[in-house]
């Protein structure tokens, strides 16, 4: 049987440095691997925080978007790592 790959959203609207970083870090942690999170920011510096934060974790950045003030990133819950 195939798992279902589900997507969550979570609105970060409004929060400041270092609060969209630390949310998806918490958000990230309660996903199954495969499973993708979209996030809306408006802290101009989630363009820095949240890739660093991904790299440190070894989560995958799917995508970035920006409109006006808005950024929505889309990322991939990393798949369980293999011994």
């Amino acid at each position: 049987m195939l798992a279902m790959i589900t997507t969550t959203k979570l609105d970060l609207t409004g929060l400041k440095c270092p609060l969209p970083a630390l949310k998806t870090r918490k958000a990230l942690k309660a996903l199954r691997p495969g499973d993708r999170l979209e996030v809306h920011c408006t802290d101009p510096l989630a363009v820095i925080d949240i890739p660093n934060l991904l790299t440190e974790m070894g989560e995958r950045l799917e995508s970035t978007e920006r409109d006006d003030d808005r950024i929505v990133f889309v990322i991939e819950k990393a798949q369980a790592a293999t011994i």
